[in-house]
């Protein structure tokens, strides 16, 4: 038997510290549930709605709530339960040293979370490696998905060398971690992305990027074209050029939608958009 250890802190109403979620409190929730048998932590701050619940995951070095909390305004997302997770290593979560960051253990660690949380048959929507990690939650559990919305999300291994995990991986850990090399790539990437990267473990980003460009088993393309029972979107922005691979994409079920006047961040683009494709409309 698995167990999971969940705790609350509400905003706007006094409940226990270890009350489950019983969808009917108002207020915002940070939680937690352990990932690892160490005992370390994901979280993840909520809201409470109604509907299949909404899962947002961020980026490379990001946090969710700072993407995607303007989306949760959207009134295409109005009384829905929302969910805003960081990964391991990233924002509020822990960063545990002996932990390898890859794909798989991400996806785990989420699924943890979603556990916790009590959720099933959610919207899940991934951007960037974090739409990575979602596809390897669906390929590995199915019963937490219903339908992915992957924004710009990594598809292949070995991304082009002007990406952001490409630059991180090119270092060696020690020289990352320690030489220099995590700030010399928060002075490179710009002060937008650093304000969230800074909130990174350096040890945890390392191995996360570098896990990202050697990519899941099966690649993460594969898994997200192969799943079954999951409504499947991708997001991809009109100036990051076209997308490889549309057609096998789409010959497997796969919507694939291009936005119009966004780049990689389709979140901040056009979240009209975005906001609309989560919660299971059509591009206006």
């Amino acid at each position: 038997m698995t167990l999971y250890y969940v705790t609350d802190v509400w905003f706007g109403s006094k409940v226990d510290a270890h009350a489950g979620v019983d969808g009917k409190r108002g207020g915002v929730a940070m939680r937690q549930a352990r990932f690892d048998r160490s005992g370390s932590m994901i979280r993840w701050t909520e809201t409470q709605g109604e509907g299949p619940a909404v899962v947002f995951v961020h980026g490379l070095g990001a946090v969710s709530a700072v993407y995607h909390a303007h989306i949760a305004a959207r009134p295409e997302l109005a009384g829905r339960r929302l969910l805003f997770v960081d990964l391991p290593g990233h924002g509020i979560s822990d960063r545990p040293a002996d932990f390898a960051y890859t794909l798989e253990d991400h996806a785990d660690a989420l699924a943890a979370a979603l556990d916790g949380a009590g959720v099933r048959d959610a919207v899940i929507a991934g951007h960037s490696m974090g739409g990575a990690v979602a596809i390897v939650l669906a390929y590995r559990r199915p019963d937490l998905v219903a339908r992915l919305v992957i924004a710009e999300g990594n598809l292949d291994r070995f991304p082009a060398p002007t990406a952001g995990s490409s630059g991180i991986a090119s270092y060696e850990e020690e020289e990352f971690v320690r030489g220099g090399g995590y700030a010399r790539v928060l002075d490179h990437v710009g002060p937008l992305w650093a304000a969230t990267m800074r909130l990174a473990d350096p040890l945890a980003l390392h191995r996360t990027a570098v896990n990202l460009v050697r990519g899941s088993e099966p690649v993460m393309r594969e898994m997200f074209e192969g799943v079954e029972g999951v409504e499947r979107v991708y997001l991809q922005g009109e100036l990051s050029g076209p997308l490889a691979g549309v057609d096998g994409l789409e010959a497997a079920g796969v919507e694939v939608v291009t936005v119009p006047g966004a780049g990689h961040n389709v979140m901040f683009d056009c979240p009209e958009v975005f906001a609309g494709m989560v919660a299971g409309g059509r591009p206006r």
